[in-house]
This record gives structure tokens, sequence and C-alpha cells, in this order.
């Protein structure tokens, strides 16, 4: 039997030391945590996409009674990019969120795995890594690649 270690390399940076189209891409996740709809959680999250034609596309996690009828803000903004932009490919992803109370938490928050996977997916379409930005108020993670947060991801690319 041998022990394997799978380790997330990341970066914590303040926002100040982001590149600035990475602040760009921080901007427009967090704008998007106004446009979610999030009666029930009570947490809206907001995600923004950098495409390689250097257009962002966004979303916001949007609920529906009939839960698990909603969507999370990643998908919401990866599945409008890849149908409105199918040429295009995903260089990094921002992803920022918000209390009910209107106030950014204060720890990054990383995707869910159904998001983690639907990123993977698209890294692989892509060839390259794309780059995931983690915003919380008190700190922001940089993460080299989606692979990074899901290293055994489901595929059916061979």
């Amino acid at each position: 039997m041998k022990e394997l270690n799978i380790v997330t390399p990341l970066i914590s940076v303040t926002y100040d030391e982001l590149s600035p189209d990475d602040r760009r891409l921080v901007d427009a996740a967090k704008k998007m945590t106004y446009r979610a709809y999030a009666p029930y959680s009570h947490f809206s999250v907001g995600a923004a996409i950098l495409l390689d034609n250097d257009v962002i596309v966004t979303g916001s996690n949007q609920e529906n009674a009939a839960y698990p009828s909603g969507l999370c803000a990643e998908r919401t903004a990866a599945f409008y990019a890849h149908a409105n932009y199918p040429d295009a490919r995903f260089k990094a992803i921002a992803i920022a969120a918000r209390e009910t109370s209107g106030e950014e938490i204060l720890q990054p928050i990383s995707p869910c795995g159904g998001c983690r996977q639907v990123l993977a997916e698209y890294e692989q379409l892509a060839g390259h890594d794309v780059k995931v930005i983690l915003a919380g108020r008190d700190c922001i993670y940089v993460v080299p690649s989606v692979k990074s947060l899901m290293p055994l991801a489901f595929t059916s690319f061979s």
C-alpha cells in the first residue's frame, strides 16, 4: 500500500497585490453578489469569468423554493459564458459572497463540488490552467488552476 498526498497550492494576497485584471474580475464578482436571488439561504454569491477574448461574463446564485432547482453563481456564469461565447476559453474566475446584512464574508469561499466539476471540464476544454480567485473581505486566495481544487475530477476526455 502506498499513501498519496494531494496538495492544493494557493497564495494569500490583499486586494492591492492583485493585478489590474484580477482586481477588475474581483470587482465584477462582488458587484454580482447584489444581483443574487437568495431568499432561502440568505447567502449571496457572485462570480466573474475572464475569457480569452477579454470579455468578462458574470453570474450570481439564483435560488428557488423547489430546492435544489436553483443554481450557483459559478455555474450561472460558466454556462452563460460557454453558451454565448462557444469559441472563447476561460482564463480566470473570481468568486465573492456576502451575507444578508450586506457585509462581505470575512474569509474566501470556494466553489461547491458541482461547480468545481463544471469548471474542471471548462479548464480541460481550454487546454490550459484557469486561475481561481476566491475573494473575502480580509484576504483573497489565488489558486493557480481548477484542477488544484478538483484534482480527481470526473472526465469524459481521454
